[in-house]
């Protein structure tokens, strides 16, 4: 039992927290991005928890389509999860990619990890104030990977 409640109101981002430590330890660093997302992936669909892969958020401005991203993972639809594979250290510039998409998705919270460094980098990230800006996934192309 964790000693904090995250936002999710359970411990979601403490399993995956830990199957990623768990990838890292089985594939260690040097690879792309890709190779941990997926490896990531199965592991959280082997607890038998929900998990999209390349999942699409479209962002709207009054009314308009402005931007289109897809989320590395995206997990029981709570926990957005951004993966890099960076020799160097995560930056306040993938801090603030990961809040924006917590913001586009209204998911309470995301976890940044860089599989790239001889031990797992990772960050617990919940979303700032309000934006102007909505989203819209797509949910007929949901990818259950």
């Amino acid at each position: 039992m964790p000693l904090v409640t995250d936002a999710t109101g359970n411990d979601l981002t403490y399993l995956i927290i830990g199957l990623a430590m768990e990838v890292h330890n089985e594939i260690g660093p040097g690879f792309k991005e890709e190779v941990y997302e997926k490896a990531l992936a199965f592991k959280i669909k082997k607890k038998s928890v929900e998990v999209e892969r390349q999942y699409q958020v479209n962002v709207e401005y009054e009314g308009e389509q402005v931007a289109s991203f897809d989320l590395d993972l995206f997990v029981a639809k709570q926990v957005v999860v951004e993966v890099k594979a960076f020799k160097r250290p995560l930056s306040n510039r993938e801090v603030t990619q990961t809040i924006n998409y917590l913001k586009t998705t209204g998911a309470p919270v995301g976890l940044l990890f860089n599989f790239g460094r001889s031990r797992l980098e990772f960050r617990r990230l919940f979303p700032g104030r309000a934006t102007k800006l909505t989203q819209r996934a797509t949910d007929d192309r949901d990818i259950k990977e």
